[in-house]
């Protein structure tokens, strides 16, 4: 993988004759030359630790007194707009993706992720990592992030691990009006309800301020893109970490982001971009 903004100069070393990457250094599976000046030594095929991936996708620094909750998401896109093959996004992925995916997950203190991604993803609990654990701890945080699942009907099967066996409890994000029997279940079953709306579905606004005032401010989604599209009609999207696919699917696949369109459309912009293997990957920031 190579970074392609921002750009870095790297050169000192090679001029002294150090073997040193030239656009190199931000590469996840492994660098590839962009530019390599006369005389200089490019190092190909070096992966990045993971230490480098965090402090690449590292969330604000929080502000002492109040920190203000920080909410990303993480989404793949095929180069003809499909967020997902078959439903899944497993597809249209990569192992250097996928990498991201982990990372992105080891830095937050929550997954918020739409109750249809759930059950066609098959989710599972958020996993400990070792390599993260030194880090999580420092930064005050649990051995792995919760999974916050959104939805107004909990129409989930709550015999499943997600909810049986998490290293931490799953929260289910819902609103007032939720059938009571359903909230009982999901209760029953281990999980933590979070009222977040005042009928029967959530409102994006009042979740991420239920989630901050629970103490997670390192905020991250997975979608799926009714859940994301949402968030982006609230104006409560902080950034966009987003891999775009080099395939083509057609057919009648969702976008990232679903739902009716906003009045204006938001702009972002552009924080750095990485490619591997033709995807790139992109990290946009609210203007």
């Amino acid at each position: 993988m190579r970074r392609l903004f921002p750009v870095t100069d790297e050169t000192a070393a090679q001029a002294s004759g150090g073997a040193t990457e030239w656009e190199g250094s931000s590469g996840v599976c492994g660098t590839r030359a962009a530019h390599v000046p006369a005389g200089a030594t490019a190092l190909v095929d070096r992966e990045w630790s993971l230490a480098e991936l965090a402090t690449a996708y590292a969330y604000p620094e929080p502000v002492p007194g109040a920190p203000r909750p920080w909410l990303r998401a993480n989404m793949v896109s095929t180069l003809d707009g499909a967020a997902q093959h078959e439903g899944r996004s497993q597809p249209i992925s990569s192992a250097a993706d996928m990498r991201i995916f982990g990372t992105l997950r080891a830095l937050a203190d929550v997954v918020v992720v739409g109750a249809e991604t759930v059950r066609q993803e098959g989710y599972r609990p958020a996993r400990a990592r070792a390599d993260f654990a030194e880090a999580r701890r420092a930064a005050g945080q649990g051995p792995a992030p919760a999974i916050a699942v959104v939805t107004a009907s909990l129409d989930l099967d709550f015999s499943l691990p997600l909810f049986t066996s998490p290293l931490v409890p799953t929260l289910v994000l819902t609103g007032a009006a939720a059938a009571p029997e359903r909230v009982a279940a999901a209760e029953k079953a281990g999980a933590k309800v979070v009222v977040a709306g005042e009928g029967t579905g959530v409102d994006p606004t009042r979740a991420v301020r239920a989630l901050a005032d629970l103490g997670h401010t390192r905020l991250l989604t997975e979608g799926g893109p009714r859940l994301l599209g949402q968030l982006v009609a609230a104006e409560v999207l902080d950034e966009l970490c987003l891999t775009l696919s080099p395939m083509l699917t057609a057919g009648d696949a969702q976008r990232i982001a679903g739902g009716p369109a906003v009045a204006v459309p938001h702009r972002f912009e552009l924080a750095s971009l990485l490619e591997d293997a033709g995807f790139l990957f992109g990290r946009y920031r609210r203007s």
